[in-house]
């Protein structure tokens, strides 16, 4: 369902498509990384969530990292200077460390309440707009955006969103995403 997903997403404008498979098999993570590789044919970035052998091995773009993966400082090292490393952080010291550290750019969050972490609660959507207006490098609002709350962060001078469930569960993926960019461009 994933990669078709990917076929109909990427044809509409998606941007970057990131992996998140928490209970995945490292084979059928680089089986499908290998089958999304060839379907984007470079043309979209493809990172992958917490496993930086996998990303190396794969040749994917790059890496996502949480609080309890490895530092963004050894993943540079591990990965090298070329690839993209993103941090998600959900407070202005992890952001600031995150940059600091030579992330590439940061998923910062729960904005709203989310499924795909469902004990943690949102955050004050102040801390965004700060991390948003002091943090160097690009910043992506993550968690539990829909269609309704992108323009209520556009307002905010937020310019960047990562989007799963509202792109994933849609009837037309690929018309969600050009809503979604139409949206926050």
């Amino acid at each position: 369902r994933l990669f078709e997903i990917a076929q109909r997403t990427i044809p509409a404008g998606v941007d970057i498509i990131q992996l998140r498979d928490k209970n995945g098999l490292a084979k059928e993570i680089l089986e499908f990384s290998k089958r999304i590789l060839q379907l984007t044919k470079n043309r979209v970035p493809y990172i992958i969530n917490d496993r930086v052998d996998l990303a190396i091995v794969s040749q994917a773009w790059g890496v996502h990292l949480g609080q309890d993966d490895i530092p963004v400082k050894t993943a540079r090292k591990m990965i090298g200077s070329k690839a993209l490393i993103g941090a998600s952080c959900p407070t202005f010291a992890h952001a600031r460390t995150a940059a600091e550290e030579g992330a590439d750019y940061i998923g910062f969050g729960s904005v709203f309440k989310t499924l795909t972490k469902p004990g943690r609660r949102p955050m004050d959507i102040n801390l965004l707009k700060r991390v948003v207006k002091n943090i160097q490098i690009p910043v992506f609002a993550i968690g539990g955006i829909d269609l309704k709350s992108v323009l209520r962060l556009k307002s905010m001078g937020v310019g960047r969103i990562a989007v799963c469930r509202a792109i994933c569960k849609s009837r037309n993926a690929g018309r969600a995403v050009k809503l979604f960019k139409t949206s926050i461009e």
